[in-house]
């Protein structure tokens, strides 16, 4: 503990020279004019003060981050087994609005899902089963480029199934039925 309190306390007060003159803030001398030059002392951690040099290295490289410069494939480390990925598709798509509801909420993501597999009916219960461990998982990302990267990284064959397009919304109004123009004019002959 004590040699804890010896390291905070040294950290926290600086050492002076004695060959340096006393700094006083009404020194017009010392004192900036500009005061974006004058710089604060850094916030330091109570935990960093009383850490011991080699904890701080260990947290220090906890916090950095690793980057890689290629591409890695990660099949390997998965966890999947081979005979569930080999060859099968994972299809990247947006999903569609809501039939029973006229908002927009929760389409503006693609989600990626597996090409599905056996299912049978479980004679015990009557519910469906599966032996597949990837027919439930879907993902959800903000872009079609995420998705694929994703499945790059991971080796899975992936099909973009983009969404149709919707038609542009025309106005229309009550007022058009009794227009006299060349669309409406009808004979009355």
């Amino acid at each position: 503990m004590l040699k804890a309190m010896s390291t905070a306390t040294r950290l926290s007060m600086p050492t002076l020279s004695r060959s340096l003159p006393v700094f006083s803030t009404s020194s017009s001398r010392f004192a900036s004019k500009d005061p974006t030059t004058r710089k604060e002392a850094p916030k330091i951690d109570t935990e960093t003060v009383i850490a011991l040099p080699a904890e701080a290295k260990e947290k220090q490289l906890y916090e950095s981050h690793i980057s890689v410069p290629t591409k890695v494939d990660l099949s390997p480390i998965s966890g999947v087994p081979d005979e569930h990925v080999r060859c099968r598709r994972v299809r990247i798509y947006q999903p569609p609005k809501n039939a029973m509801q006229s908002g927009t909420n929760n389409i503006h993501h693609w989600e990626m899902e597996f090409d599905t597999r056996q299912r049978w009916e479980n004679p015990l219960m009557g519910w469906t089963s599966t032996g597949d461990p990837l027919s439930n998982m879907k993902l959800q990302f903000t872009n079609p480029d995420e998705a694929i990267e994703h499945c790059e990284k991971n080796g899975w064959v992936w099909y973009l199934d983009c969404p149709k397009t919707e038609k542009e919304f025309k106005t229309k109004s009550y007022g058009l039925n009794f227009s006299w123009n060349r669309r409406t004019r009808v004979s009355t002959k």
